[in-house]
């Protein structure tokens, strides 16, 4: 594994702080990330334990955001229509955004973070509270195999890769099918979205790397669809090498070329990746110290576990954005970890209260354009770092 990126000292990115503990040591580790040469996985190299990231007081709920709640609910009509299951595993179900879609005795969910499996579990679904594994698979699909697993921005989270796949492998029937959905790396690297960077992703996906990884399992990819979810997904469709039912689509082929084509094969374009990110810094850096210089008030929008890592790279706190705003009520009047800023419940942006608002959830663009269309007309602005640094 090859370092290419040195993003600092960083908190783990949802440890949210109470006002009682701001005094406190907080634990940071370094991030950096590397590149394969064998496999093409670009992945974090220092890692934290999976039980200190997900726990009983995980922040993030899919349900609280607009643009996640319409993609599953929009997924589960495809998945309807196109595969027709009659057994559904989710792994990483967060608080069952997805699977409530289903009938109840169609879907099973997975959630080791103990606070979000209580809501699934509280709707009558059937939830497993515990980390994924062969064990847990074996237990799940003790009676009968599923036609479909999906998981979402998940298995990149989980270090083991043999026992990710071979628990799935053994889960699938002989014609299921495999929905895997996390961030794109070609769209990372042409946005310069360093922030999917995180101790929570060990890994961000292309598909050259993935085909690699599921060639080891007799596992294939047999379709794909680029999606607009986390600032550029991918949704691969994945079967055993045995099913003949699903042929390979001519997307599969399409996506391979333009990963190639822009060089996610290698080193150098990585090394071209930070620098931009390094010249990101600068300029984002650049423009709040700018506005705080012409006393203009700055906010944030949006505490998430992506806007950790600019801000605590880009050495950003309280002096330079004032406060941010969140909807997610497990997170309102915390501190976000390492920058300290504290985090108010939202309320519409007006004019009269304040100048500038950075994006921390800049993924989410579109949605917040939309509900903040007053606060835009009265002349308010907002400053995103993606795919530059930029007053828009």
């Amino acid at each position: 594994m090859k370092k290419f990126l040195d993003l600092g000292l960083q908190p783990l990115a949802n440890s949210y702080i109470l006002e009682k503990n701001l005094k406190m040591k907080e634990k940071k580790f370094r991030l950096e990330i590397g590149f394969n040469e064998k496999n093409y996985l670009v992945s974090i190299l220092n890692t934290v334990s999976k039980e200190k990231m997900f726990n009983k007081n995980y922040p993030y709920k899919s349900s609280e955001s607009k643009t996640m709640r319409n993609s599953f609910i929009n997924l589960a009509k495809k998945i309807k229509r196109r595969f027709n299951p009659n057994f559904v595993i989710e792994i990483g179900s967060n608080d069952g955004a997805f699977i409530k879609n289903f009938k109840k005795d169609q879907v099973v969910g997975v959630e080791p973070c103990k606070n979000l499996a209580l809501i699934t579990k509280r709707k009558n679904f059937k939830i497993y509270p515990q980390f994924w594994n062969i064990r847990l698979a074996k237990k799940i699909t003790k009676d009968k195999k599923a036609d479909l697993i999906y998981s979402a921005n998940t298995l990149s989270h989980i270090k083991n890769f043999n026992e990710i796949f071979k628990a799935i492998k053994y889960s699938l029937s002989d014609n299921g099918i495999l929905i895997l959905e996390d961030p794109s790396l070609l769209e990372c690297v042409k946005k310069v979205a360093y922030d999917q960077f995180y101790c929570e992703h060990l890994y961000v996906f292309s598909t050259i790397s993935l085909q690699k990884i599921l060639d080891n399992f007799q596992l294939e990819i047999f379709d794909i669809e680029n999606i607009s979810t986390h600032g550029g997904s991918n949704r691969y469709y994945i079967k055993k090498r045995t099913n003949s039912i699903h042929r390979i689509t001519r997307k599969v082929k399409i996506e391979v070329s333009k990963e190639t084509k822009y060089g996610l094969k290698n080193f150098v374009t990585y090394k071209k990746f930070a620098k931009k990110v390094s010249i990101s810094r600068i300029k984002l850096l650049g423009i709040l110290k700018n506005l705080k210089k012409n006393k203009k008030k700055v906010i944030g929008y949006g505490a998430t576990a992506k806007s950790c890592t600019v801000l605590n790279y880009c050495g950003v706190d309280r002096r330079l954005i004032e406060y941010f705003y969140d909807t997610t009520s497990f997170k309102i009047n915390k501190y976000l970890p390492g920058s300290k800023i504290k985090i108010k419940k939202y309320k519409k942006l007006k004019k009269n209260d304040v100048d500038y608002v950075f994006l921390g959830a800049w993924n989410f663009k579109d949605e917040i354009f939309k509900k903040e269309k007053k606060f835009i007309k009265q002349g308010g602005k907002f400053i995103s770092h993606i795919p530059y640094p930029k007053i828009t």
